[in-house]
Formats: structure tokens, C-alpha cells, sequence
């Protein structure tokens, strides 16, 4: 009797009103904005390559991976069982995977493969955009592999060594010697240490030389991602002063180099990239560049690791707006659908307005980083753009997160979506590869060092010139802030702002629609934005412009 009434029990209720999961779709079709920026920065001829990769990403396994390799951490085994000293890190199969994909893409090695000028780095760089919506977390040892080559450049045989298995799309995470057990190589880099942070010139590790040529290394360094790659750059005290220094992890002999791995930082978020404190007891390292130039030679590969930080939160940004405009519309709350609401309408469309204008800022840059070897002015442009649009992007990107998060309601902010994964990612870029004050900082010195790098940003302002008043007056405040910077470290941040600012509504005003391009100017420039979103001033066309964050498959 009672199994037979347990067999009766009736049903409580019915799921309804819940949206489906928003994947199986190109996340590179779903965003025209990049890919017309893509064919106008000289990378058309990787439209089918981007398309194949990005019909990939947005799978359900490719979601269940992402938070796998996120869920399961990196483990540190110092020694074996034995007891013998080891200093491995194992990583979920999950994130291989993604280093896979990524390397058999040429995400790492794009823009080695082919001549300066040709779109190389914007079609890697769109790469790196689409595979952060995903946020699978290995970003950073990509960069790293990519942006290595200018630096180590500065030493022509080391560059011949290193340069074949730093471009082979053959992902290979074992240990080995380069030529003999390996076919590839992975690159990292260690700048940072306890006492100085930002501050590279206190370091105090050691460089002393040998009679071969090769230096020993003694020391620490405080913050090495990927400490599982095949070689380092890093930075130490030889007798002519800071340099730089390739530090290989197999020697050629087999035997491992004298590197430590003490532990892994237990992060808020990045989780599935293992961030290590190393310790070196008299490491072999080669010297790249002159002694005493360390600085100004790591800081080719620093370069091309802030690019890759806007490229990074512009794509996290993407997928969290997007991921709000699809729960807003399939959602009904009060009668009608949510993306109905005004209110809601204003909230979408004034998050849409940063993402876009932030995709405008990483593809112009993509296109002056391509085209700086063969362009003095795309060169000079780079300089200050690249600060100006890491300071900013980065900065936003966590607020933009937050408020894609809370349109979601209590669905946003757990773990069944990928919003709590990428706000816990969301800082990051902003403090890696330096922090908000150092960005700042670096485009006062940009200005005082580099004259032409002020001309060439104001040039591509005025290209803007004549179209909007408000914008033509914004464009006059930055010509004088250049010209003479007002209490240059302490308003910094200031500068920083206004050109970023005024940047993004030229370059909106240039290739967004008059209603994104109105609105930005309106809410940014003209009655200037209210302190949280949602706060767009009236009179704006906000149902269109949310609308273009709906994805349609």
C-alpha cells in the first residue's frame, strides 16, 4: 500500500520560462563589428580560418571543458616518490586540450609565420579574442609564445635556435631537448620578484658568467606563469647591470635546469594557469641583448602581452553582454519578455556601447602592432594606444561582467553559467603586465620620450574631425592634454581616460551605426554617463542598440 501511493505522488510544477543554453553558434559570425574590423586591418584572407576555429568553440563540450580545466587546478608535485626532486606540474586534460587547439590553430605563431603588414597578428589576435569567450584560462602561456620572439630577436643565434619550435603547431607539454625528444616549445616569463613587484630594477637575482658564454643564475622570482614551459625569459643583476636572460628547463644534455618551483599561487581566478614562485640555485641561462639593456629588451615581449590583455577582456566582455541579451530575451518577467523592458533595454544597450567601442580600440591596435615594422607613424601610434587601450578596456571589464551577471538574476551568479568563471577572470588583465598605475604612468613617458607617438594619436583623432561637435570639442581637450599634460603623474589616470574615452567615440562615429555611435557620444562625452549602467540619458534608440547584443543561430 504506501509503494503504491509513493507511485501517485503528483508533480510539484513544471520548468518553465527558462532560456537554453546559449551555445552551438560562430562566435565569429555572431560579432560583424570584429569581422569587418578583421578584413579592414589587412586580415580578409583569414576570414575561413577564424569562421572553422570559432564554429568549434562555442559547443557544449567545448563549455564543459573550459570550466573543467578551471574546476580541476593545476597540482604541484616537488618530488617523486622516491624523494627525488622533480618540481612537475599536472594539468586536467581539459586545458591540453585547449593548448592544442590553440597551437594546431597558430594562435602562437601566426604572426612569425608570415611578413609584418600582411594581417598575420590580426587574425592570430582575433583567435585569442574568440577563444577567451570560452575563458578555458590558457591565454597566458600563448601570449607569452608569441610575444617572445621580438625580444629574443635581440639575440640573432638564440632567434635561430629557438624560432622553429617556437612556430611548430605541434602541441607537445612533455619535457625533453629541443630537436631531440621535442618538436616544439612553449615560452614563459619572470619578472616580478618579492621586494619590488613592478619595480624590476630592485631585482636581486644574480647573473654570473661562465667561461662558455652562458651566465649562472641565482635567485627568485615571485610570479612565473606557466611553469611547465620550455623556456623563460627573465631578468637578473649580471656585472654590467639589469639583463635579460633566456632560461631554457632541459639543458642541452638532458639533465634539468637548477629551477625550483616552491609553490602555485592560489588565485581568485585564472585558475586552470598555473602561476608559480621559482627559485633558481645557479640556473644556466643565455644572455639576450647587451648587459645592462634587460629592461628595454624584455619589454618587446611585455608589448605583445598588453595587446593580448585587451584582446582577452574585449572577448570576456563579448560573451557576458551576450550571454545577458540571450536571457533577456528568452525570459518573461511582468507579462512580457525582459528584452521588452525599458529598463532593461537601457542596461543591455549601455553595456553594448563599451563592448563595441572596445572592439574598435583591440582592432585598431591589432591593425598598428601588424603594420609598426613597415610604418614609422603606424609605430609611433602603437606606442601610446597600447597603454591607453589596456588601461582602459581592462578597467571596464569587470563592471561590464558584474552588470551582464546581475541581468541574469540569481542564475548569473552561480556556477551552472560561464558569467561566474569569467567575473572571477575579469581583473586579471588589469593587473597583470602592468597594474592600472603603471599603464598610466607609461603614457605620460610615451609622451615625454616620444613626441611622434602624441602626433600620431591626435592624427587618428582628427580622422573623426567635422562629424560631431561634442566629439570635435573632445578632440581639442586632448590636443591641448598632449601638448602640455597637466600634473603629469597625478592625473595620469585622467589623461588616461579622456583619450581612451574620446579614441572610442572617433573610431564608433567611423564604423558603428549613427544609433551606437549617438549614444556613445550622448552618454559619454555630452551629458557624460551616470555611475553605474543602465543610466543612458533619454532619446536614444536603446532597443536597437541592445538588440545587437541578441545572437541569433
Amino acid at each position: 500500500m504506501p509503494g503504491y501511493f509513493r507511485h501517485m505522488r503528483p508533480a510539484t510544477h513544471t520548468v518553465t520560462n527558462q532560456p537554453p543554453v546559449l551555445d552551438d553558434y560562430d562566435l565569429y559570425a555572431a560579432d560583424p563589428l570584429v569581422r569587418d574590423a578583421v578584413e579592414r586591418e589587412g586580415g580578409g584572407w583569414g576570414h575561413d580560418h577564424l569562421s572553422a576555429f570559432c564554429r568549434g568553440l562555442a559547443t557544449p563540450d567545448s563549455y564543459r571543458m573550459a570550466d573543467e580545466a578551471n574546476r580541476y587546478e593545476p597540482v604541484l608535485h616537488t618530488h617523486d616518490r622516491f624523494g627525488h626532486r622533480i618540481d612537475e606540474v599536472t594539468y586536467h586534460p581539459s586545458y591540453h586540450h585547449f593548448m592544442r587547439r590553440s597551437v594546431e590553430a597558430g594562435m602562437h605563431s601566426l604572426p612569425v609565420e608570415r611578413p609584418s603588414g600582411e594581417g598575420a597578428r590580426v587574425v592570430r589576435d582575433a583567435l585569442l579574442w574568440a577563444v577567451n569567450q570560452i575563458e578555458p584560462g590558457h591565454s597566458c602561456p600563448i601570449s607569452m609564445t608569441t610575444s617572445v620572439v621580438p625580444a629574443l630577436r635581440h639575440q640573432p643565434d638564440l632567434a635561430a635556435q629557438w624560432e622553429p619550435f617556437i612556430t611548430s603547431r605541434h602541441y607537445q607539454p612533455e619535457l625533453g631537448v629541443l630537436g631531440t625528444d621535442k618538436s616544439s616549445a612553449i615560452l614563459g616569463m619572470g619578472m616580478t620578484e618579492k621586494q619590488g613587484g613592478s619595480d624590476v630594477r630592485a631585482n636581486t637575482t644574480t647573473a654570473v658568467p661562465d667561461a662558455d658564454g652562458t651566465y649562472r643564475v641565482t635567485g627568485h622570482k615571485w610570479f612565473t606563469s606557466a611553469p611547465m614551459s620550455d623556456g623563460f625569459l627573465i631578468l637578473a643583476q649580471a656585472p654590467g647591470g639589469l639583463t635579460c636572460f633566456l632560461l631554457p628547463r632541459v639543458l642541452p644534455d638532458g639533465s634539468r635546469n637548477a629551477i625550483e618551483i616552491q609553490r602555485l599561487k592560489d588565485k581568485l581566478g585564472n585558475r586552470s594557469n598555473a602561476s608559480s614562485e621559482l627559485e633558481f640555485r645557479e640556473a644556466v641561462v643565455q644572455r639576450v641583448g647587451e648587459e645592462g639593456r634587460g629592461v628595454r629588451t624584455i619589454i618587446e615581449m611585455v608589448n605583445g602581452t598588453r595587446i593580448d590583455c585587451v584582446s582577452a577582456v574585449v572577448g570576456q566582455m563579448r560573451q557576458a553582454v551576450n550571454q545577458a541579451a540571450w536571457h533577456t530575451r528568452h525570459r518573461s518577467a511582468f507579462g512580457s519578455p525582459l528584452a521588452d523592458k525599458p529598463l532593461m533595454q537601457n542596461v543591455v544597450a549601455d553595456l553594448e556601447l563599451d563592448v563595441e567601442a572596445s572592439t574598435l580600440l583591440m582592432a585598431r591596435l591589432w591593425g598598428a602592432f601588424d603594420r609598426e615594422e613597415l610604418d614609422p607613424t603606424e609605430a609611433a601610434f602603437r606606442r601610446l594606444a597600447t597603454p591607453v587601450a589596456k588601461y582602459w578596456t581592462t578597467k571596464i571589464t569587470t563592471g561590464v561582467v558584474r552588470e551582464a551577471m546581475e541581468c541574469l538574476g540569481g542564475n548569473g551568479y552561480v556556477e551552472d553559467t560561464i558569467l561566474a568563471r569569467l567575473f572571477r577572470e575579469s581583473p586579471l588583465s588589469a593587473i597583470w603586465e602592468g597594474s592600472g598605475n603603471v599603464i598610466a604612468l607609461d603614457i605620460v613617458r610615451a609622451l615625454g620620450r616620444e613626441p611622434a607617438a602624441g602626433e600620431a594619436f591626435l592624427a587618428e583623432l582628427e580622422l573623426a574631425s567635422g562629424a560631431d561637435r561634442a566629439v570635435d570639442v573632445a578632440i581639442d581637450a586632448c590636443r591641448d592634454a598632449l601638448a602640455a599634460p597637466s600634473d603629469p603623474e597625478a592625473g595620469a589616470r585622467r589623461l588616461a581616460e579622456q583619450l581612451a574615452v574620446t579614441w572610442s567615440a572617433t573610431l564608433l562615429l567611423r564604423y558603428a551605426p549613427p544609433a551606437v555611435a549617438d549614444a556613445y557620444v550622448a552618454s559619454r562625452l555630452v551629458e557624460r554617463h551616470g555611475l553605474l549602467y543602465g543610466t543612458l540619458p533619454s532619446g536614444l534608440d536603446v532597443a536597437a542598440i541592445a538588440a545587437r547584443a541578441h545572437v541569433e543561430r
